[in-house]
């Protein structure tokens, strides 16, 4: 009862996605330093209306709406703006603009928790390393204001994709493991984030396992203690898939078993024997705990399992229940609905 249409395309690098206050569709293409609006104004289920709403913004990658305002989070920068009648942004306002230096991992996301507060995804400098910086390799939560800055959750290499399940109320984020460390691991980690919480990263993965390939201790202890005192995964995934956008699903058009399960975008692999990711998959919760993935969309890594002719990154959850993925190798935006 599935079916999956392209929407969008000729976009460039399109990546995280949000709908403004009155339905239009954004999507930053970090690559092109620009947001664009998206509309479907003859209701042909594409949106042929493709217009930019801000330009010359370095690395716009994390996209966040409060009202009749947008925040905006670059490579080292966040910026507010209003959004005026027609679609385009005010002048962004920088509110934030020392985020730590990204190097391998500058594309940074935004959320609001339940607390009101911001939260902002900051990814580590290195592949693995000591981060001289603490904020890296973190969760930061601030004010709206970019005030009060402060580290929410440490020892996470890369959780680009996190979201508050909206039944428990609890947070999670899927992280990305290290490289040059074999095939299989270490595995992808699912992780329900915590306050003061430390995860591990770079000196632990996976089931509190030291990682060996480091030539420095952690601080203040071996790496035995370190990683006994930090917090394990509560599910692990295939290696190097390079999970991105998650999104939990609360609308009314799927079948009435995915209420509540967690939709995850496995960018994919580049530096496996066999590639892994290349999909959609979704995770099942029972009773707010998260017991196991499935493969939900796969097809953009070929039946060959070598070749694949799409990278997915961004996923929103549509009014009508409708699911949008962002796929930012080719520049194209896929519409997945359901009728049973």
């Amino acid at each position: 009862g599935f079916t999956i249409e392209t929407v969008a395309q000729g976009l460039t690098n399109p990546r995280m996605m949000a709908l403004g206050p009155d339905g239009t569709l954004y999507v930053t293409q970090p690559a092109a330093n620009m947001v664009s609006a998206l509309r479907d104004n003859d209701g042909d289920g594409v949106m042929e209306d493709v217009s930019a709403a801000a330009s010359n913004l370095p690395f716009v990658h994390g996209i966040l709406f409060q009202d009749n305002r947008v925040y905006l989070a670059g490579e080292k920068t966040i910026w507010l703006a209003g959004v005026n009648a027609d679609g385009t942004f005010s002048a962004p306002r920088v509110i934030v603009d020392d985020l730590p230096d990204g190097d391998q991992h500058g594309r940074h996301t935004l959320q609001f928790g339940p607390d009101g507060k911001l939260y902002v995804s900051v990814g580590s400098s290195c592949n693995a390393c000591r981060e001289t910086n603490p904020e890296n390799a973190t969760i930061l939560r601030m004010n709206p204001d970019g005030s009060e800055r402060e580290i929410f959750a440490a020892g996470l290499r890369n959780t680009i994709g996190w979201a508050w399940d909206p039944q428990s109320g609890a947070l999670w984020g899927m992280d990305q493991g290290s490289d040059w460390r074999g095939d299989e691991q270490p595995p992808e980690e699912l992780n329900r984030l915590r306050e003061g919480a430390n995860y591990g990263w770079p000196y632990c993965f996976a089931d509190q396992q030291v990682d060996d390939y480091l030539p420095y201790p952690p601080p203040g202890a071996t790496p035995d203690q370190y990683c006994a005192n930090t917090e394990a995964p509560a599910l692990t995934y295939e290696a190097h898939s390079s999970p991105i956008g998650m999104v939990f699903y609360d609308g009314a058009m799927f079948p009435a078993e995915y209420q509540g399960d967690a939709l995850i975008a496995m960018r994919g692999s580049w530096n496996r024997a066999e590639p892994s990711g290349y999909k959609i998959v979704r995770l099942d919760f029972e009773n707010g705990e998260p017991v196991g993935f499935e493969d939900f969309i796969t097809g953009w890594l070929q039946r060959d399992g070598v070749t694949a002719f799409g990278r997915v990154a961004g996923l929103l959850v549509m009014p009508d229940g409708s699911l949008l993925i962002s796929e930012d190798s080719n520049g194209v935006i896929y519409r997945v609905s359901y009728r049973a």
